[in-house]
């Protein structure tokens, strides 16, 4: 079965991927989206979840946050040791959300005016704090200000994602995250012809 398995840090992560995927992949591409209870436990216990997943022709995507870690090449590189050790690495991609997830919607302003209903709220994509969000020491928290304590993390991912632009350009890390599973599925696609 084609399928692909996203492993992600946290439940919002869950929620918006759940939302955007259907959007970005084929009708017949399966996937499954689990998330651990944050970025201790995503590590803890990733090299097991990838060597028990019984499909085997299964692709992994980590996603983890970059949070504080003070290089999101260097995380990648411990996530990817991670993924070696389950002797599945050549199916397994790892993606960094620089800073937070809430980079990527602050990256596109018009699917959180959609999303929590608050009109006008994409006026301010040309300031030049959401023209390059993934430099945002706290996007969350930015995100929080910017709505007037409206976001609400796992409710609202959820139907942010519902609206995000898959060709939204100004968080390179989302468009790694999409550019990953477009390679994932075409790579499931050609393996199974």
């Amino acid at each position: 079965m084609k399928e692909l398995v996203f492993l992600l840090e946290e439940l919002s992560a869950k929620t918006m991927l759940e939302s955007l995927l259907p959007r970005v992949l084929r009708a017949d591409m399966a996937f499954r989206c689990i998330p651990f209870e944050g970025k201790r436990d995503l590590e803890k216990q990733l090299t097991r979840k990838i060597l028990a997943y019984q499909n085997r022709t299964a692709r992994f995507i980590v996603l983890r946050d970059q949070d504080s870690h003070p290089d999101c090449k260097d995380l990648k590189r411990e996530l990817l040791v991670l993924c070696h050790a389950s002797g599945k690495a050549d199916q397994c991609l790892v993606r960094i959300a620089c800073t937070e997830l809430e980079t990527f919607y602050l990256a596109d302003l018009l699917a959180v005016e959609k999303a929590l209903n608050i009109p006008g709220l994409s006026r301010q994509q040309p300031s030049r704090k959401f023209r390059a969000p993934d430099a945002l020491a706290n996007p969350s928290k930015e995100l929080k200000n910017l709505t007037r304590n409206r976001y609400a993390k796992v409710a609202h991912s959820r139907a942010i994602g519902e609206h995000l632009d898959v060709n939204n350009g100004r968080s390179p890390s989302f468009r790694n995250l999409l550019s990953a599973i477009r390679r994932m599925e075409s790579e499931l696609m050609t393996e199974q012809q």
